[in-house]
Formats: structure tokens, sequence, C-alpha cells
């Protein structure tokens, strides 16, 4: 695939708004596979238009586009049983998960800081399902945005790592409180990581992760019913298997079992009351 002439500088983008490079680059070079887990077209257009140094990511991984797979089958599962239902993405940076959801698309909000909605306002179509919102996720405005009376599945991906734990948990018992019956998947980190990320986790000589305050082990993500008011379920979600160890199914059930659960990433969905 030929690069294209009028690229974007991605500079733009600095601290926690520019992981979104990081894992569009996972994704797109994923996609770009012949082998691929994942078919993401998007991905690509956007990662060869933004012109940006993605080798200071180090290693690309299968995982991003893994876990943006188990996102997209999570909401599948949730449009299936409420077809007129809303999707919001906390957090969304340069996710495609609108176009890769198959057939006709749900009403969509958009929701992250100006200057990434600035750059997905440049680089994507403008859809007549998306409400773009250039607000963080703890501005609890975008929830106006948000017609609850079909349903609502929110995601909140590669996100909450980043923030304070007390903000964390009240967000989700605002999300909880406002759309009851909905439903909402983020993903979180095992504590070793996140002290990991606080002393300086590099992933090159030229990058260095931004700090991870907030971690969240498999077994605490699955208490969260027990801590935040209208949660009724919790449910670990396994990412779908992948090449390699990826996809090796005994150490898929390795990383099911506790207590080894604890020390991988955690993929939660979260069911609130009616």
């Amino acid at each position: 695939m030929s690069m294209p002439e009028d690229r974007i500088d991605g500079a733009a983008l600095d601290g926690v708004s520019a992981t979104t490079l990081w894992t569009l680059r996972n994704r797109a070079v994923e996609a770009l596979r012949r082998d691929s887990v994942i078919t993401d077209p998007w991905a690509v257009r956007l990662f060869l238009r933004i012109g940006y140094d993605y080798d200071r990511f180090g290693p690309v991984s299968q995982s991003h586009a893994l876990r943006a797979l188990a996102v997209d089958h999570a909401a599948r599962d949730y449009l299936r049983e409420h077809p007129d239902a809303t999707v919001v993405a906390l957090g969304e940076g340069l996710q495609t998960g609108f176009w890769r959801l198959p057939g006709p698309k749900p009403p969509w909000v958009s929701v992250d800081l100006p200057p990434v909605m600035e750059l997905r306002g440049r680089l994507l179509p403008d859809e007549p399902e998306i409400t773009s919102l250039p607000v963080s996720a703890l501005d609890r405005s975008w929830m106006d945005a948000v017609d609850p009376e079909h349903g609502v599945f929110i995601s909140a991906e590669g996100l909450l790592m980043y923030l304070p734990e007390d903000e964390v948990l009240a967000l989700l018992a605002d999300c909880a409180e406002r759309f009851p019956g909905g439903r909402l998947i983020f993903d979180s980190i095992p504590a070793w990581f996140r002290d990991r990320t606080l002393a300086g986790m590099r992933l090159s000589d030229r990058y260095t992760v931004p700090p991870m305050p907030f971690s969240l082990s498999v077994s605490q993500a699955l208490a969260l019913p027990e801590r935040v008011p209208g949660v009724a379920a919790a449910r670990d979600v396994l990412v779908p298997p992948g090449r390699g160890a990826w996809g090796n199914p005994w150490l898929r059930r390795l990383a099911s079992a506790p207590p080894l659960r604890d020390r991988r990433p955690a993929l939660t969905l979260l069911d609130f009351a009616r």
C-alpha cells in the first residue's frame, strides 16, 4: 500500500493522548499481515496518513488488535439483545470500532479530548450516526447526549488505568445510575504493571509510557458489584485467540485460572442493574 502524500503530523498529540498512536500502530500493522487476526482497513488508512515516529513504541504486539476484537464482540452481543441501543466510546482515541461493526450502524457517541477529536475529524468520515464530543470522559456532560431508552453499551478501552481510582469508581457508579440495564467494558492492569509505569516504564530509548495509577486485577474487577452501586454483575472476558502464544489453548486455560489470572491484564464486562 502506497504512502499518501498529504500526511498529517501526529506530534500534536502528547501525554496520554499520544498512546492512541501506539494502539493504532499495533492494530494497523496487525491488519496488514496476511495472517492477520483483525480486519481493520480504517486503522491502516489512519496509520499511513499520520506522520509519526511509530518505532518509538517499540516492538509491535497483537495485544491491542485482540483487545479491540473482544470489545467488538461484546458490543455485537449487546446490540443483538438491544438492536436500537446507543454505543458510547469513552476515550475513543483513534479507535475504528464503528466501521468494524457489520450491518446497520447504531447511534454512536464518541468522547475524547479536543486535540484527539480534532484529529479524528480530519481523518475519519463524517457519519450521520456518530455524535463527536470533545470532552473528557470525566466530564459528565457527555451523558446528556446519550438516549438511554433502548439501551446503552459503553466502552472504555485503554482509558481507566490513566485515571485515579476514586474517579474511576465514581464514573462507573454514575454510568450505572444514568444507564440502568446498560453494559460497560473496560480493561485494567495488575498492580505489578502499574508499579512499572509509575517507575518510568520504557518501550524504547525514545518513549516512556505515561504513568498508569489505577490497577485492578481480575479478582478485584469481578468484585466490583460489591463496591460500586448499580453494578449488578461483572464478567472476565478473554481476548479471542491469536497467533503463537496468544492462541495456545493450554496458556489460555492457565490465564483464566487463579492465582495466575491476577497477574495478567483484565478485560471486564459490567452489567448495570435495571
